[in-house]
Formats: structure tokens, C-alpha cells, sequence
């Protein structure tokens, strides 16, 4: 063998390794590829822009919370509330503001939104909440069962009876057979446990979860007929999504354990 033969071996052999490493690499990328296929096909979609979320005045603490761990999640993100009762969320949905996400107080109010065709696919019961009496800090007027409710000079206030927690409350007085003249009815929870924290009332009915927001600003007190007015919260993602992506990946959250967690944490019941 001629010397020139010789060093064309020498050289032939380091490249047709590297060939061969490079083919192996590609045949694992192609099988890897085959494997994504089989499974359903290519990485989820990148979440980014803002999703639009419709939620019942009692979720503002915990969604917000929610909100915030989701932008951490995906960077660019922006998660925009709008809160308040959610017959009037839903009122606006079915009327055509835009938003991405429902998450009702009642399954009675999301169903203002099926019903008209306004939501893509089955809502889902994420999270419960279960009335209390919230009273001024230390209780001064004694409370302890709805009907002391009814004393004379007593100022109470209720939630409309058309929001869920005005409706879950009409349902426990009925339970307990009292009959209970408010000063006012509010528009949603909070507005009706504001009343209480500026002192313009004495008690109010509302959430648990409420008045566990409110801290030491007014004290809660349990009654048994509540347990016969247990309010279910379904979520769903709306027909006309702008941002359907978005929406999926924070319903997702919300129903995971990270959400379950935050929810359980302000007081809410696991569905």
C-alpha cells in the first residue's frame, strides 16, 4: 500500500464517524418527533397576551392571587379581572362584552350563559362556599343564630336575592322558617359585608370566605341552616374567547392543586 492510500484511510475513518454519530443523532431526533406525533403532536401552544376573566365578587381575593401566580408562570402575560354579582357578569356576557373566562357564584347564573350558547363546552365545578353572619368586631350585639337576626332595632343587610349569595341566603331563612326584613339588599357580597365594615349595619349575610377576607375588621358566626344553602362555583370558557389559549391554561390552574390550595386556604369547600 502506497503511502497516499495510507493517509486517505486515516482521514477517512475520523469523518466517517462523525457521519455516523450524526445519523444516529438524527434517528433519534426523528423517532423522538414520531413519539411527539403519536401523542397527540407538537408542544402545547405558548400562552401569552391577556386573557379575560368574568368572576363572582367572592373569588377577588383568591383569583387575584391565581392571577398573579399565573404571570409569574408565563412571563408577558396579563390575567384582567372583572368582579362583581354574577348575575350581572353574566347579564354582560350574554349581552356581548368581551371576556374569556366564567367563574360564577351559582350554577343557576352559569346557566344564564349555556343557556343562550354562550359557552364552549360543559362548565365545571371547581370550588363551594357556604354562608355566615358576619357581625361588628367582638359581636357586641350577641348574635349567634339567624333568628336573633330579627331582633327589633336590629340593622341587617342581604344580598339581592337575585345574586347567588342574596338566593343562597333567602334559602337558609327559609330553612330555619325566619322571616327577616333587611334595611337593604346589595347588588353582591361584598358590597353587603361593606356595610358592616363602615358600621352602617349591625350583621350582614355573606360568605365565609368574606369574612375571612376581612380580617378583624367584623367576626363571623356559624349557623347550622347554612349547611341546607351550600353554593357550587362552575367555571367555563367562553364561546367567543379572544384568547382561548390563555383561558384553557388558567382554568387549568384555578382546578389544580396550586388553585385548590389557595381556594381551600381563603375558606372555599372542595367541590
Amino acid at each position: 500500500m502506497t503511502r497516499s492510500a495510507d493517509r486517505y484511510r486515516r482521514i477517512l475513518k475520523p469523518a466517517a464517524a462523525s457521519v455516523a454519530a450524526l445519523l444516529a443523532l438524527s434517528a433519534c431526533s426523528s423517532s423522538g418527533d414520531e413519539a411527539s406525533a403519536g401523542s397527540g403532536g407538537s408542544a402545547s401552544p405558548k400562552v401569552s397576551g391577556t386573557v379575560t376573566v368574568f368572576a363572582a365578587a367572592s373569588l377577588k381575593e383568591s383569583f387575584t392571587k391565581l392571577g398573579a401566580a399565573f404571570e409569574k408562570a408565563h412571563p408577558g402575560t396579563e390575567v384582567s379581572f372583572n368582579f362583581g354579582g354574577s348575575d350581572t357578569l353574566a347579564a354582560g356576557i350574554t349581552g356581548g362584552a368581551p371576556a374569556d373566562v366564567f367563574a360564577a357564584a351559582s350554577a343557576k347564573t352559569m346557566a344564564t350563559v349555556t343557556d343562550q350558547g354562550d359557552a364552549a363546552g360543559t362548565p365545571v365545578v371547581f370550588t363551594r362556599n357556604r354562608l355566615e353572619i358576619a357581625t361588628l368586631p367582638g359581636n357586641p350585639e350577641k348574635i349567634a343564630s339567624l333568628k336573633d337576626l330579627t331582633r327589633s332595632g336590629l340593622k341587617v343587610v342581604l344580598c339581592d336575592k337575585t345574586v347567588p349569595c342574596g338566593a343562597a341566603a333567602q334559602k337558609a331563612l327559609d330553612t330555619g322558617g325566619v322571616k327577616l326584613t333587611p334595611v337593604s339588599y346589595e347588588e353582591d357580597v361584598k358590597g353587603a359585608l361593606n356595610k358592616v365594615v363602615l358600621k352602617e349595619a349591625d350583621a350582614a349575610v355573606v360568605y365565609r370566605t368574606d369574612v375571612r377576607a376581612a380580617g378583624d375588621k367584623v367576626d363571623g358566626v356559624d349557623f347550622p341552616e347554612a349547611a341546607k344553602a351550600v353554593n357550587d362555583y362552575p367555571i367555563a370558557l367562553l364561546k367567543d374567547a379572544r384568547n382561548a389559549t390563555a383561558a384553557k391554561a388558567f382554568i387549568d390552574l384555578v382546578r389544580s392543586a396550586e388553585g385548590r390550595k389557595v381556594l381551600t386556604e381563603a375558606g372555599f369547600l372542595t367541590p
